[in-house]
């Protein structure tokens, strides 16, 4: 669940109104001019997201090892390969 937090409403209570609205449900939504531009989550769930997604990076990895997805090159082979694919 999250709260909505106005950019004036942020301006005017600060840390404050971040620290009710995550306490209210997970994330703050800060919205401008009524469009949603912004969102705060504590440093905990951040944490936990960040590992989830270095988690799903490391088995792509892995995948991409066990079915032959890679390549043994120099540096200046590797360059070309990137530019010649530009």
């Amino acid at each position: 669940m999250h709260s909505f937090i106005t950019a004036n409403e942020l301006k005017t209570r600060g840390i404050a109104a971040i620290e009710q609205a995550i306490h209210e449900g997970n994330e703050a939504i800060i919205t401008v001019r009524g469009k949603q531009k912004f969102i705060v989550i504590s440093m905990d769930d951040y944490n936990a997201l960040r590992e989830k997604e270095l988690t799903a990076a490391v088995m792509e990895a892995k995948d991409d090892l066990e079915n032959g997805r890679f390549y043994i090159e120099s540096v200046q082979d590797h360059i070309n390969r990137l530019i010649s694919n530009v």
